[in-house]
């Protein structure tokens, strides 16, 4: 079965390159649940192996891509509001506790939690389109935003790349690397959200 897939998912590449990276990293983070990390690793691996793709234009159109569709999903949750968000759960079988866990997230850390939603799977592919229902400001949004979709796209690809030797091990081992990039987001999260207080402590002097 995952032989399949993986023969499916390199046809597609092979077949579409670089528009097949860049539509599904942004189908995934505007709200549909489709393997976008899998595609990138793949595109990656195959950057390596095969050198159809070239890293750096990975690395870049994965960016862009990443970054444009959590923006569409953002202004989908915006305009649709929560019975958008209602249909698209149930249509989609997202679990209502993935919703709840990512409305904890947001009221925690703002919009902090763009960033740190990038290396969890489920929140990657409803961070856009709860960030728009939950009204986030959108300049925030965008920043964080972006710096997520960068630094994630950058640590997958290269895995892909950089380790092509062990193929089998990278793809057994990227939940692991998504815990480590997670640990890593909540450490800047805390130095972001310590360095807020400090300075709106500051100004209340």
């Amino acid at each position: 079965m995952a032989q399949h897939i993986f023969d499916l998912l390199r046809g597609y590449l092979a077949s579409y390159g670089y528009w097949a990276v860049a539509a599904t990293l942004l189908l995934e983070n505007a709200g549909l649940p489709v393997p976008g990390e899998t595609v990138l690793l793949l595109a990656s691996f195959l950057a390596f192996s095969e050198h159809r793709l070239q890293l750096p234009y990975i690395i870049l159109i994965g960016i862009c891509a990443a970054s444009l569709g959590d923006n569409l999903g953002f202004l989908i949750g915006h305009y649709g509001g929560r019975p958008l968000l209602d249909h698209y759960r149930k249509r989609l079988l997202v679990k209502p506790e993935a919703i709840a866990r990512g409305e904890e997230l947001f009221a925690r850390y703002g919009a902090a939690t763009i960033f740190v939603a990038r290396f969890i799977a489920g929140m990657r592919v409803i961070a856009g389109p709860l960030a728009g229902v939950l009204r986030m400001h959108w300049r925030k949004f965008v920043v964080f935003n972006f710096l997520g979709a960068a630094l994630w796209v950058t640590v997958i690809s290269a895995a892909g790349y950089f380790f092509g030797h062990h193929w089998e091990e990278v793809v057994g081992v990227v939940r692991s690397v998504n815990i480590t990039m997670l640990i890593g987001a909540a450490v800047l999260v805390v130095v972001w959200w310590r360095r807020r207080r400090n300075n709106s402590s500051t100004n209340h002097r």
